[in-house]
């Protein structure tokens, strides 16, 4: 093989899978979206949900919007990479979807609960293991959490009590995630993302 081949060849880099996670309320949202606006190589996977659509979300960009039906049939044929019921609701990610972009280069990020995470953690493609990071967002303490919450004002009171007793439950398990960050401000969230993306674009195991 020529230098000039071999340059080439060492060029060419393995998407990451990255997965995110954290409670409601944690910053997940503007790190995700700041990601996906600021670096053309990122690409945001689109979950489907049985929850209905928020006033602002639309279906295709923010969720794939399934009946309960529609997600037990892509269960059923296999199609979910990761799923879960959370707040009587369920969410899934399509395998095939993920797959593609990873081999096309592309890093791919998911904003996913631990139950999902978990899934992906254990599973058994090579390709899905070679390409996974996964990241815990958590806020300073839980008196901030349940601030951020209250100060979205689109949940009622018994929603936001059910996410805090969410939100506790998840706390407990940011040790199983290969990174933590510790939220404060909108800019030092991302600038502790984009120290992880860039240290693990950086890998010798990514390039093929």
């Amino acid at each position: 093989m020529s230098e000039a081949s071999g340059n080439k060849a060492a060029s060419l880099r393995q998407g990451l899978l990255l997965v995110l996670s954290g409670p409601a309320g944690a910053g997940k949202s503007t790190v995700l979206r700041t990601a996906v606006e600021g670096d053309p190589a990122i690409r945001f996977s689109v979950s489907c949900t049985t929850r209905p659509a928020r006033e602002d979300e639309v279906d295709g960009i923010d969720y794939h919007f399934l009946s309960d039906d529609e997600f037990s049939a892509k269960l059923g044929a296999g199609e979910f990479l990761e799923h879960a019921s959370v707040h009587k609701w369920r969410y899934g990610t399509l395998r095939a979807s993920v797959i593609d972009l990873i081999e096309e280069g592309f890093d791919v990020i998911m904003d996913i609960d631990i139950q999902g995470a978990e899934q992906i953690r254990a599973c058994s493609d090579s390709l899905i293991s070679r390409a996974h990071v996964d990241v815990f967002m958590m806020p300073a303490d839980t008196a901030e959490l349940e601030r951020r919450l209250r100060a979205r004002g689109s949940e009622d009171e018994e929603t936001v009590r059910l996410r805090m007793k969410a939100a506790l439950a998840e706390l407990e398990h940011w040790r199983h995630y290969t990174y933590r960050i510790l939220s404060s401000s909108r800019e030092a969230d991302y600038a502790s993302f984009a120290n992880i993306l860039r240290a693990e674009r950086l890998r010798v195991t990514r390039f093929i």
